[in-house]
């Protein structure tokens, strides 16, 4: 185990740490710093590290989260975007060598670099992390896309998001973003926290979203990017049926009666909404689509 040195996850030494520094929060970076303990020992244990793990951590903060990943796992790469952090981390995180702090946007750096360059010889790779809102989607997206030799993402996000992401077919959480994360991980809510245990306190309530990576998508398709293509048409509006949105959105509303017929040959009705139909389904389209397209050549 490693020294953790002054625990700093909890309220007070919190508010000792930000008062120290003259540090002010600031709501564009979506800082909130969480402030109990139970939840940081909870996250760490569901995203099951342990001395063989690696871990990739988005927005440190002050290093509440990074003090208790230090002290399970066998290295930490922190990646903070806030440069006055910096010098409070160096601090907070002095006890713990196994832990190395990059300031820079996660969204402009190459983490294929970064794996390659700090974590080369880890036998697993896990990302742990309290993501800022306003950027969850595409922090999650960048780290899905980029194929990257991870085993799981453990985050907490916003409730809401986390319900999105997770939901299944059939429900108004159910939506484009649920299938493009279905088809590169399965996704599963963990539990939820409560608004109190952050400084400041956010105006809505977090989730702890887990993201086991897929070997292998779970679903065939000739064309990825449109299949993307064709769920973010599916559900552009969503009160449309799919025939509807996919004539509008995606192929052209004079090919309407080619999208009718295709339907019928896979058996879809034309006057689903795209909520209801699962990953498979827009499979089958896309690939369906993706034939006719080719023989028209």
């Amino acid at each position: 185990m490693k020294s953790v040195g002054v625990n700093i996850s909890n309220r007070n030494e919190t508010l000792n740490i930000i008062k120290k520094y003259g540090f002010t929060l600031k709501k564009s970076l979506g800082q909130n710093f969480l402030i109990e303990p139970k939840i940081l020992d909870k996250i760490i244990e569901k995203a099951e590290i342990d001395q063989t793990t690696a871990v990739i951590e988005i927005g440190p903060g002050i290093g509440a989260l990074t003090q208790k990943l230090a002290e399970k796992a066998d290295k930490v790469v922190a990646v903070e975007i806030d440069h006055r952090l910096v010098a409070i981390l160096e601090e907070t995180l002095s006890e713990n060598p196994n832990v190395k702090v990059i300031n820079a946007d996660v969204l402009k750096i190459s983490l294929k670099e970064l794996i390659a360059k700090e974590l080369a010889d880890a036998d697993k790779i896990k990302v742990v992390a309290n993501l800022p809102y306003y950027i969850t989607s595409s922090i999650i997206m960048k780290l899905l896309e980029e194929r990257l030799n991870i085993d799981s993402i453990t985050v907490m996000v916003q409730k809401e998001v986390a319900e999105r992401i997770s939901a299944s077919p059939g429900g108004k959480e159910y939506g484009g973003l649920s299938l493009i994360v279905e088809y590169y991980a399965e996704a599963r809510t963990l539990f939820t926290v409560p608004s109190s245990v952050f400084i400041p306190k956010p105006n809505v309530d977090s989730a702890i979203l887990q993201l086991n990576i897929r070997q292998r998508p779970p679903v065939s398709v000739d064309d990825e990017e449109f299949l993307f293509r064709t769920i973010k048409a599916g559900f552009a509006q969503r009160r449309k049926t799919i025939i509807n949105n996919l004539a509008h959105n995606l192929l052209g509303e004079e090919n309407k009666e080619q999208l009718e017929n295709l339907l019928r040959e896979l058996e879809i009705d034309k006057k689903r909404r795209a909520e209801t139909l699962s990953l498979t389904e827009f499979a089958r389209i896309c690939n369906l689509l993706n034939q006719n397209r080719q023989a028209a050549r």
